[in-house]
């Protein structure tokens, strides 16, 4: 199992509506059975306006799919992409972090 998480570095004042996106985006995948996404702001983190969004996978095989929209009908694809329509414009910078769970 692994646990997949993004870090996103909100611009000033932004972390909210990217967390509107990524919660709505979580619902959609729970919807779709897609995955399950946790989502999380920063109380005390490197830098201000962090996001951090969890999600639990089997494999990256698993991950691939998802992320090329496989195990979405077109309806849900469409609506994930009205979801997350402009959040480039939220974001200063981000990374990916991939975690083997042992326990």
């Amino acid at each position: 199992m692994l646990m997949i998480r993004e870090v996103m570095y909100c611009k000033p004042g932004k972390v909210r509506p990217l967390v509107e996106k990524f919660l709505a985006m979580s619902k959609l995948m729970q919807k779709s059975n897609t995955g399950k996404m946790r989502v999380m702001t920063d109380v005390s983190a490197e830098r201000y306006w962090t996001l951090v969004a969890e999600m639990e996978i089997p494999n990256l095989k698993s991950f691939e799919d998802m992320m090329a929209g496989q195990g979405m009908s077109e309806a849900d694809g469409k609506e994930f992409e009205k979801i997350m329509s402009g959040y480039h414009d939220l974001v200063e910078k981000g990374r990916r972090e991939i975690y083997k769970l042992e326990g």
